[in-house]
C-alpha cells in the first residue's frame, strides 16, 4: 500500500493518476477527502481508498499510515515545513512504513541562499537518520508556474522577473510525478537522489518570445530590481513575505549558480522529459 501525502498538489494529483492507470492499491490523504474523490472520479474507487488526514495532527498520520510501507511525501513550502515534515518521518517509521519518496528542492548552496531549500535540507538530513529507505526528488522550476505569468501576458502583454538574461532549468510536473511512481513501484530505482529537470536552459527573454510567436503578438519579458519585484509579489500578487522572498532568492540563485539539464528523467523513465515548446502550445489559451 502506498500513501500519497499531498494528493490534491499539483505532483501529487498527477501521481495519483500514474497509480490509477498501473492498478496500484493507494491511500490518498486530503484534509477534505470527499472533495478529492470526487476530482478522482468513479475509475479510482478500485484502487484508491482516500482517508482523511492533516499533516499537523499526528494521530490522523497515525491512523492513515496503518497497513502502508510506503509514502509520498509532499507538502506545499510553508515556515512550518521542517515542523511538520520531519514529525511526519517520525510517525510513518513508528507505523512501519519501509520507503519514503520525498519531493525536495534543488540541492542549498550557501553561495545563493534559499531559505526554503535550507528547510528541505534539514528535512533530507532527518529522512536519512530515520534508517527508512528514501529516495528524494529535487526538481527545478516547474513548467506549471508559468501560468501564474498569465494574467499580466492577458491583459499588458507582459510578465515579470529579476532573472535578466539568465536561463534555467524548467520542468513539467507530470514527469515529476512519473519518477515518484517509478521509485515507488521498481524498488530497484529508489533509494537515490535524483535531480529533475527538462532537457534545455531556457532564458525569461527566450520564453517571451515563444509566446509572441505561439500568441501571434508580442510578449515582453521585464527584469525588476530583486527587491522591486518582492514588494510587487506581495503587493499585486498578495504574497506573504516568506513566499515573495523565496520567489525572489530561487531567481536570483539561477543568477548565480549557472544551471544545466540533468539526465535523471531519461535515466528513470527510459524518456526524454517533456518539451518546454509542448508545454506552451498545450496551455495556450490561458496566456490568450
Amino acid at each position: 500500500m502506498i500513501v500519497v501525502m499531498g494528493a490534491t498538489g499539483t505532483i501529487g494529483r498527477e501521481l495519483l493518476k500514474r497509480l490509477i492507470e498501473l492498478g496500484v492499491p493507494t491511500r490518498a490523504l486530503s484534509r477534505t477527502p470527499e472533495k478529492l474523490q470526487m476530482l478522482m472520479g468513479e475509475r479510482a474507487a478500485s484502487t484508491v481508498e482516500v482517508a482523511a488526514a492533516e499533516a499537523s495532527d499526528p494521530e490522523s498520520l497515525r491512523t492513515a499510515f496503518t497497513g502502508a510501507n510506503q509514502l509520498f511525501l509532499s507538502l506545499s513550502n510553508s515556515p512550518d515545513q521542517v515542523e511538520l515534515e520531519t514529525a511526519m518521518i517520525r510517525i510513518a517509521a513508528e507505523a512501519g512504513i519501509q520507503h519514503i519518496v520525498k519531493i525536495s528542492s534543488p540541492a542549498y548552496d550557501g553561495k545563493a541562499p534559499v531559505a526554503v531549500a535550507r528547510w528541505h535540507q534539514e528535512i533530507e538530513r532527518t529522512l536519512l537518520e530515520s534508517g527508512m529507505k528514501n529516495t528524494v526528488l529535487r526538481p527545478y522550476a516547474f513548467m506549471q508556474n508559468l501560468l501564474r505569468f498569465a494574467p499580466t501576458i492577458q491583459t499588458q502583454h507582459v510578465f515579470f522577473g529579476a532573472m535578466g538574461e539568465t536561463a534555467c532549468n524548467f520542468i513539467d510536473c507530470r514527469d515529476i510525478a512519473d519518477v515518484a511512481a517509478e521509485a515507488l513501484t521498481h524498488p530497484e530505482k529508489a533509494g537515490r537522489v535524483y535531480t529533475l529537470t527538462g532537457s534545455e536552459v531556457f532564458s525569461y527573454s527566450q520564453i517571451a518570445s515563444k509566446l509572441s510567436e505561439l500568441l501571434g503578438r508580442p510578449i515582453t519579458y521585464i527584469n525588476k530590481d530583486s527587491e522591486a519585484l518582492r514588494r510587487d509579489l506581495m503587493e499585486y500578487g498578495n504574497m506573504p513575505e516568506w513566499l515573495a522572498s523565496h520567489v525572489v532568492e530561487i531567481q536570483l540563485m539561477s543568477v548565480t549558480i549557472p544551471e544545466k539539464p540533468t539526465d535523471d528523467v531519461w535515466r528513470v523513465l527510459g524518456r526524454e522529459p517533456r518539451q518546454l515548446d509542448a508545454f506552451l502550445q498545450e496551455h495556450s489559451e490561458k496566456f490568450r
